[in-house]
């Protein structure tokens, strides 16, 4: 598909004959788009920053906490950047465009939102993010803004093309890298630098397991559509990996998570409660007995079940977070 093809699909309007849209239904609509639950991915890594910066002894005033804000909310519309780029462009290229299909809302299929409405509110959302980012920035010391301003343009790319062309890194088996890198290193790594206006390499030994934790979110909920984005020619770690090894991979990527924590404890960067992260072991076990119960069969039944492993990061970034700030 041309650029020009692509553009004039993103600019579409609703289509002839798309049912009326009541104040209601947009709301319902643009609540599920915007997925405010998913918000928590985001808010932990910054929290992790919070914590570590309180137990380095940095004395948190009024004008720290309102940076925290700004963190917390320039966080979510980056976030919303990539949700609402991942629905519009998905779409416009056919991966999503499919009976088959389980990935995006179906907001653009059942005519409630445009592509010309997405992708308008995604630039909306990148001018916000950027806004926020400079504005939090510009307040730092010298040293440190050019880097931020550069980590933050990063972060606004990655999150648009990851399924925009012409890059489209999480067709090409980098989402979770990627994930990884922006949801943890930088926003771990950023946001402390923000919060104490000084960077301490430290803070990126916290950010390593958020990595972990955000990029298997990601990794799990590639596997329900490991055959179907094979099929629309998108090339995930899971189906690159296939079946019995992408199972493999996932048994032992949250103890290798669980691990990195306690690594945490033992060199003095977290106090105990790190271990309370071995609450959510239940929640990976049954996730890894429901994948392999479905064998070499069809698992897009999977998706009903990515709860557990959300879970899994909710408990364990909790428990980051409690050890991060004990002392």
């Amino acid at each position: 598909m041309s650029f020009s093809e692509i553009l004039e699909k993103a600019l579409a309007g609703r289509p002839e004959g798309a049912p009326a849209r009541t104040g209601k239904q947009l709301a319902k609509t643009w609540y599920r788009l915007l997925r405010p639950p998913f918000f928590i991915t985001a808010a932990i890594p910054v929290c992790v920053a919070l914590a570590f910066v309180m137990r380095s002894g940095v004395v948190l005033d009024g004008a720290a906490w309102l940076r925290f804000a700004g963190l917390l909310l320039g966080c979510f519309c980056g976030l919303t950047i990539a949700n609402l780029a991942n629905e519009l462009f998905d779409y416009v290229l056919g991966t999503d465009d499919r009976e088959e299909s389980i990935g995006g809302t179906g907001a653009i299929q059942s005519g409630m939102v445009s592509c010309r409405e997405l992708l308008y509110a995604t630039i909306l959302f990148v001018v916000l993010t950027i806004v926020l980012g400079l504005a939090l920035i510009l307040t730092l010391p010298d040293g440190l803004q050019g880097i931020l301003i550069l980590l933050t343009l990063f972060a606004v790319a990655s999150a648009i093309f990851y399924v925009a062309p012409p890059i489209r890194y999480g067709y090409r088996g980098l989402g979770e890298v990627m994930v990884g890198i922006n949801m943890g290193f930088i926003i771990v790594g950023a946001s402390s630098a923000i919060l104490a206006g000084s960077f301490d390499l430290r803070a990126l030994a916290l950010a390593l397991p958020v990595a972990g934790m955000v990029a298997g979110i990601l990794y799990y909920q590639s596997l329900p559509e490991i055959e179907t984005d094979l099929a629309a020619g998108k090339h995930t770690l899971a189906n690159i990996l296939g079946k019995d090894h992408a199972l493999f991979v996932f048994r032992i990527w949250w103890p290798a998570i669980w691990i990195l924590l306690g690594n945490l404890w033992l060199c003095d960067l977290a106090g105990w409660p790190v271990v309370f992260c071995l609450l959510s072991v239940p929640f990976w076990w049954k996730a890894q007995a429901l994948i392999a119960a479905h064998g070499d069969g069809d698992w897009l039944p999977l998706d009903r079940y990515g709860y557990l492993v959300r879970l899994c990061y909710l408990i364990s970034g909790a428990a980051l977070v409690w050890g991060a700030a004990w002392k």
